[in-house]
């Protein structure tokens, strides 16, 4: 029987998935009134392009938030983890910027290909990227935007695979004709325990001609760090049950306080070209580059064990081996809006490229391997003067993404007593992977010792033929042990993904307030994957592994060329592992504006997340196959009213019933060497209630907002078994008696705390004629979250805990110019989001560490506009 993988972040190599479809890049840019505007005596209204129309938030007929510029500047918001705090739907996981997974609902995917939360900047998809150990989305810095749009639960219909959840969109601030406008804001920070930092970044709206207009942002950001690298010392058994072997050493090379600092910086440029009435063209192009040091996970634990041998503490890690994540990336768009006679068209193209370089302490996968016996080919290698060489892994990541969608759209005429928006979509992307799982020096060793040597069954008392090759009466195999590189372990593909797809959304006012809403999408996609994954054994033995030179079985080691070696599917004559899958996806909606500020709606909706073919899994030398696993999918169902009352209050809530069906989910297959498929598990299913409420009292403003989420499996999920040479099979039905149970009915999905919230109080009056100034108090809470679905795993492991936060901040403002003293976290509380592992949980559980809120973290900003 083999089971499936636990969903924490654990450290393997994984398919980097996609994201979602593109969406309309040319609605008239929409502006934000403030959302607490003293001037009026009242709330504002924030204007959001959600489902492809320029419409007030208040009356989009789905739940979302909005959050625009006058909050993303009073939260000071910078990034995915400042912007998520405010999102009660959203929990997120991750291991520092730039290796962040948002979620909606408590919808986590832990398998397949493709993403499950849209991700965009205005009408341009993004995707996540696997580089090493970890896959995250780019960590797009927050600055000259008009709002963040958060969309929960499925939006299939308009923005296609990759928003089988939700989707998060960032709606850049577009250039205006016949306007000088210039702005900068500087900062300076710390954190309390920690490093100093600071932000630098300015915008500026150029009025070339009286018909196009130049508009450009520019940023640098320095975050100190605050989690220190301590010194420690670590013992390796070296894989056997002899006392006699052993290696010893220390991190004092890479000891450091504050270990953990970022660095990025970025640019956007766009135009806005009026060719002629009612055309516009609008290029634009953005680039960042980050580069992030250290862990942002810290070592909580004290307990000494023997694959834990140094205590943890507060904001502390024992790390042996530098961690740097470079993350480059640039997208570019082009949107075309105009008229044909009286109908709408609009043409979205774009191109999406990024760059990955990675670095990362792996200590700790390889001091919980060195726990069993029989691994003594794992950990004792000979260098050429015949000494052992240190063991220990670190990971190396070079990985690349290119991506290119175009989408076209066509909407009916305005006079028309309905109206109907019918488009075309198609995307090509591109991944390239390189994962290096590596030991300083092995690609310069002479052998290593055969398994089971020295370990229970072998020599355990002596050190007879240690270092001394096999052919001459020793224990040492004379063969190279590194596949390229330095790299124990090597995953290396290239994965490219196709999707088009027709889609059709209309809306009818049935009669006068009430109003339908009806969307379908037709979708096809493919893919194609080759590749190698494994280690140098396999290459040499597997009838998985194909030499492209020699078109045999079995492949030399060390590899030359780039996939010469691959094993994703040697049955193909390509050796090329394909899947094709189509589908739709279908929307309705009723909406009652039964009054002109006040509306209730009913939104039934489906998304999807496709399927893909998985290559066999070497066990022992076969290679026996996986199936292919289907596109899931997701059901909403979803009741809400928005409400404005006087213009002083505004609440809005919805409750919701969401299906997922055929849960894609890694399965591990114990002794294939790392190597596992990915299967559909079962079904969850997904209850609970989002609000948001903004209260205007004279000066004072008070906002809330809160999610509840009850997300549970609904039915068993079974396990896998192998049928001879046919590969592997679902257990059709599974009980606990039977043993066949991988996850049992009622399950909690890990990673989404049951409630999540924040309420603000903001006071703000003039002190002068000219002179305003404002103090404002923010409170974050959630409860705890389990970890992983395996009940016995997640006991392992431990849940989070709940928590709560306090933010601070007071400031002025007077003709255009602001200034800021800030405190984020005032209590200094150690926030627990999500715990990892390097590799199972099962095995290591000891060197486990928890991802947290930021330290406590305080700032000075000063800004200006013209």
């Amino acid at each position: 029987m083999v089971s499936l993988l636990a969903t924490t972040a654990i450290i393997t190599p994984l398919l980097a998935p996609a994201t979602a479809l593109a969406e309309e890049a040319s609605d008239a840019p929409a502006a934000a009134v403030g959302e607490a505007d003293g001037s009026q005596g009242g709330l504002g209204d924030i204007v959001v392009t959600a489902t492809r129309t320029a419409e007030s938030v208040q009356k989009v007929p789905i739940s979302m938030q909005a959050l625009a510029t006058a909050k993303l500047e009073q939260r000071q918001i910078k990034s995915m983890s400042d912007f998520a705090n405010l999102l009660p739907s959203v929990s997120f996981d991750g291991l520092g910027p730039g290796r962040q997974n948002p979620y909606f609902r408590g919808i986590v995917p832990a398998g397949g290909r493709y993403d499950a939360t849209g991700y965009y900047i205005d009408d341009m998809p993004m995707m996540s990227l696997s580089a090493g150990i970890t896959s995250g989305f780019p960590d797009i810095h927050v600055y000259d935007l008009e709002r963040v749009e958060a969309l929960a639960g499925p939006q299939g219909t308009l923005y296609g695979a990759g928003s089988l959840a939700g989707t998060i969109r960032f709606i850049t601030k577009k250039p205006v004709l016949g306007k000088f406008e210039l702005g900068y804001d500087l900062e300076v920070n710390k954190y309390d325990a920690g490093d100093f930092g600071g932000v630098a970044q300015g915008y500026v709206n150029i009025p070339a001609t009286d018909n196009l207009a130049i508009r450009a942002m520019g940023f640098y950001r320095h975050d100190g760090g605050y989690i220190d690298n301590i010194p420690g010392t670590l013992t390796y058994n070296l894989g056997d049950d002899n006392p006699l072997t052993s290696y010893t050493m220390t991190n004092e090379e890479f000891v450091k306080d504050n270990y953990n600092p970022l660095y990025s910086y970025g640019a956007r440029i766009q135009a806005l070209w009026e060719v002629a009435p009612g055309w516009e063209i609008t290029p634009q192009i953005t680039a960042q580059e980050q580069i992030a040091y250290g862990y942002f996970n810290y070592d909580a634990s004290t307990e000494i064990t023997g694959d834990h041998q140094n205590p943890g503490g507060d904001l502390v890690v024992h790390d042996y081996e530098e961690t740097r994540q470079l993350d480059r990336w640039f997208q570019a768009s082009l949107a075309i809006h105009g008229h044909i006679g009286d109908f709408d068209l609009v043409s979205s193209t774009g191109y999406y490229k990024r760059r990955i370089k990675l670095i990362n302490d792996y200590t700790y996968y390889t001091v919980a391997y060195d726990q069993f016996s029989y691994y003594e080919n794992y950990l004792q290698f000979f260098d050429r003067n015949g000494e052992l060489i240190n063991p220990t892994q670190y990971t190396k990541g070079n990985s690349f993404q290119d991506k290119f969608n175009q989408e076209i759209r066509l909407t009916t005429p305005k006079s028309w007593p309905f109206d109907v928006t019918v488009g075309g979509f198609y995307q090509w992307q591109k991944n390239k992977i390189n994962n290096d799982y590596a030991t300083h020096g092995l690609d310069d060793i002479i052998g290593y010792t055969a398994g089971g040597s020295y370990s229970e069954g072998g020599n355990t008392t002596t050190l007879d033929g240690f270092g001394i090759p096999i052919e001459d009466g020793g224990t040492m195999i004379t063969l190279p042990a590194a596949l390229r590189r330095e790299a124990f372990y090597l995953s290396e593909y290239n994965l490219t993904m196709k999707d088009s797809a027709i889609f059709a959304e209309g809306h009818y006012e049935i009669v006068p307030n009430l109003t339908l809403t009806a969307g379908i999408r037709y979708f096809w996609t493919e893919s194609a994957l080759i590749g190698w994954g494994g280690i140098a054994g396999k290459a040499r033995y597997s009838s998985s592994a194909w030499y492209f030179p020699t078109m045999s079985v079995g492949c030399p080691v060390p590899f030359t060329d780039r996939l010469d070696c691959v094993s994703t599917n040697p049955l193909a004559a390509d050796k090329t592992n394909r899947y094709k899958e189509d589908g739709e996806t279908h929307k309705l909606a009723l909406t009652w504006q039964f009054e002109p500020s006040k509306m209730v709606y009913f939104n039934y909706s489906t998304g999807f997340r496709p399927g893909g073919a998985n290559s066999p899994v070497s066990i022992r030398g076969t290679a026996v196959p996986a199936p292919s696993y289907k596109a899931e999918t997701l059901t909403n169902f979803e009741f809400g009213f928005k409400t404005t009352w006087a213009n002083i209050f505004r609440l809005n809530a919805a409750v919701y019933y969401e299906q997922w069906k055929d849960i894609q989910y890694g399965v591990q297959v114990v002794g294939a060497a790392g190597g596992g498929f990915t299967g559909n598990a079962g079904d969850a299913r997904v209850y609970g209630v989002e609000f948001d409420a903004d209260l205007k009292l004279g000066d004072v403003t008070i906002s809330t907002s809160g999610a509840y989420t009850d997300a549970a499996l609904d039915g068993n999920f079974c396990a896998y078994r192998i049928v001879g040479e046919a590969g592997f099979e679902k257990y059709d039905s599974c009980t606990e008696e039977d043993g066949n149970v991988a996850a049992k009915s009622g399950t909690r999905l890990p990673r989404q705390p049951k409630f999540k919230g924040n309420t603000s109080v903001r006071y703000e009056t003039y002190l002068s004629d000219e002179l305003s100034g404002y103090v404002q108090g923010v409170a974050y809470y959630q409860t705890g979250a389990t970890q992983d679905l395996n009940e016995t795993y997640a006991e392992l492991l431990g849940d989070t805990s709940g928590f709560t936060s306090f933010d601070l901040s007071f400031g002025v403002k007077k003709d255009g110019w602001g200034a800021e003293i800030f405190v984020q976290n005032v209590f200094d509380k150690r926030g627990w989001l999500t715990k990892n592992t390097f590799c199972q949980i099962q095995v290591c559980e000891h060197s486990s560490r928890v991802y947290p809120i930021k330290p406590r973290f305080m700032g000075i900003r000063f800004g200006q506009k013209f």
